[in-house]
Parts: structure tokens; C-alpha cells; sequence
């Protein structure tokens, strides 16, 4: 549990592959199943990984040296490599994202690629924007994606 809701975390041999925030918690494991039926969830009381898991979500400015387990294309592995390049408390639009990894009109791939993100939090897609300025998109809600951004110390 964080201050944001219910969280899932789930872990592969490789690292974490699932981080998720929500309302319900049966629904975030059910998600987790669906996605990866092989991943243990990460859950037991004081586990470290679970600890740092949190932590991340309570102060996503701070570095993690979490061990990730990200699996997708080519070009979300690319979208995944370039959020976590964008500095806590500065956000970037969806097409200064498209712009840097490949064609610049590709920005709805970007969003399709940060809603594909299967590690929210760890992998810092709720610092994409819309062009102007307004939230965009956030799969685990927008109050989220606005609590996120301003303990990043970014008020939009």
C-alpha cells in the first residue's frame, strides 16, 4: 500500500517486471497475472525489493537502482530508455519524446509505448505531457499523475 492506493509489484528472476498503482488490489494482481502468469508477485512484509518498490513510488525523484525486468519492442525498449533519461521534475511532450527516438509525427506510438510501460513510477512515463501543456494520458489515473509530478515538484 503507498499513499497513492493499493500498489503490485511483481518480479521475474531478471528484476522487476510489473509496478502498478490503483484502486483495487484484485484487479492490479489479476493485471499482473494476465500479463505475466510466471512473475511472483512481490509482496512479503519488509522484502527489499518491495521496500525499494515503494519507496520509488513515495519519492519518484529519487534514483532507484532496482533491477528491472522491461520486455517489448524495439521501440518501446527505446520510449522505456528514453523516460528514464528525463530528469525528475521536468516533463516533456509526447512529441519531443516521438522526436527523439525516431520520427517525430510517431507520437501516438509514444503514448501506445508509455501506456505499455510495465513498470509505472520506475520507468517515468507520467513526465510525458501533452503538446500544450495540458496532462495527457497516465494509465493509473490522472490525480495520480498530478500527486506524482508535484512531489517531483513539477505543478502543471
Amino acid at each position: 500500500m503507498t499513499s497513492l492506493g493499493p500498489c503490485i509489484a511483481g518480479a521475474s528472476p531478471r528484476g522487476l517486471c510489473w509496478l502498478a498503482l490503483g484502486d483495487d488490489a484484485e484487479a492490479l494482481r489479476a493485471a499482473l497475472r494476465r500479463r505475466w502468469p510466471a512473475a511472483a508477485e512481490v509482496g512479503a512484509p519488509g522484502g527489499q525489493l518491495l521496500h525499494k518498490a515503494l519507496a520509488a513510488v513515495e519519492d519518484p525523484a529519487a534514483p532507484h537502482d532496482l533491477p528491472l525486468d522491461l520486455r517489448g519492442t524495439t521501440f518501446q525498449q527505446q520510449v522505456w530508455a528514453e523516460l528514464r533519461r528525463i530528469p525528475a521534475g521536468s516533463v516533456i511532450a509526447y512529441a519531443e519524446l516521438a522526436r527523439r527516438v525516431g520520427p517525430p509525427r510517431a507520437y501516438r506510438a509514444v503514448a501506445q509505448a508509455c501506456g505499455a510501460n510495465p513498470v509505472g513510477v520506475l520507468v517515468p512515463c507520467h513526465r510525458v505531457v501533452a503538446s500544450d501543456g495540458s496532462l495527457g494520458g497516465f494509465g493509473f489515473g490522472l490525480s495520480r499523475k498530478v500527486a506524482l509530478l508535484a512531489r517531483e515538484g513539477v505543478l502543471l
